[in-house]
């Protein structure tokens, strides 16, 4: 479970580090009609080296703030990949 602050309409898809807890991510795409959420899990199944159907937004759908869950992955491996949450 990753807790995620989502940033949609960026200039570029990145992961740009932890803030308070929260993983912050910008995405191109739009929010709506949950193209935020696909490109946020897309960039995250990535990074974690897993396929995308192994991430989905849990929480927040509609909100910048959202919980993550990825399966297939084990904690300490996630933190080696997305940096220690600060």
């Amino acid at each position: 479970m990753l807790r995620v602050y989502a940033t949609p309409k960026a200039g570029a898809d990145e992961i740009v580090g932890w803030r308070d807890g929260e993983l912050l991510v910008r995405v191109t795409a739009p929010p709506e009609d949950g193209k935020a959420n696909a490109a946020v899990c897309k960039l995250l199944a990535k990074a974690l080296g897993v396929p995308k159907s192994a991430v989905r937004v849990t929480r927040g759908d509609t909100s910048r703030h959202k919980t993550v869950e990825a399966e297939g992955i084990e904690p300490l491996a996630a933190e080696r990949a997305l940096g220690p949450p600060s």
